[in-house]
């Protein structure tokens, strides 16, 4: 046998790759470990310097989050669509927003600066909005509100339509009003309403000869008979 001649067996030599594989990737990971750190220590930086920004926002507006995520990529979040995150450089701050067409880049800068007056601004826009909002539901109920006001008589003053007494001999909106609808319109009502105030401003000598015509005309009709040969 060739004393030159590899004895080793292929078990062993795969046993030796696979503990070179795994000593390679704990390197890696060790790596990466450190980038995330670098990267969650960037960040914490920035929420040290936004920090009294966060405490001016009303502590009842529940849109912002204002956490630092750990994760593969550590990310300050401001809301639910916006945060700041580390650039591929690992030196960059990235201030980014997610939405329907896409996410897009707010601020991005080396400096802290200019991603801290980015965020500054991002915060008052989105108080500003919800203050619109607040202003816009209270002119809805105040419109609302003046449009289910009666409205007062052409002519008359508030005072006059408050002071006047509903007429006791005015018949309420009930079947009377149907009935008198249904009899000819806005006119047969007109007119019905005219008769039945000319009824009741009859004097009593008028009411006297009513019920003697009325009187007359029932003994006509009884003694008829005796009256017609």
């Amino acid at each position: 046998m060739d004393p030159n001649e590899d004895t080793a067996s292929p078990n062993t030599r795969l046993v030796d790759a696979v503990r070179q594989v795994k000593i390679a990737a704990a390197e890696r990971n060790d790596v990466v470990v450190d980038m995330k750190e670098a990267d969650r220590a960037r960040l914490d930086l920035l929420a040290q310097r936004l920090q009294p920004v966060f405490d001016e926002v009303p502590a009842d507006d529940e849109r912002f989050d204002f956490a630092l995520s750990s994760g593969l990529q550590p990310r300050l979040w401001i809301d639910a669509t916006a945060h700041v995150m580390m650039g591929r450089d690992r030196r960059t701050y990235r201030f980014v927003r997610d939405t329907r067409l896409g996410r897009i880049i707010l601020a991005e800068a080396v400096d802290a600066a200019p991603v801290v007056e980015a965020v500054t601004t991002y915060i008052a826009e989105r108080l500003h909005e919800r203050e619109m909002a607040f202003a816009a539901d209270e002119t809805v109920s105040y419109r609302a509100g003046v449009s289910q006001r009666p409205r007062v008589l052409e002519g008359r003053s508030d005072d006059a339509v408050e002071d006047e007494e509903p007429d006791a001999d005015t018949e309420p909106s009930g079947a009377a009003s149907i009935a008198d609808t249904g009899a000819g319109g806005p006119e047969g009502m007109a007119l019905s309403r005219r008769d039945r105030d000319s009824v009741r401003g009859m004097s009593p000598i008028g009411w006297f000869v009513l019920g003697l015509f009325v009187a007359c005309g029932v003994a006509i009709l009884y003694y008829r008979d005796v009256l017609i040969p």
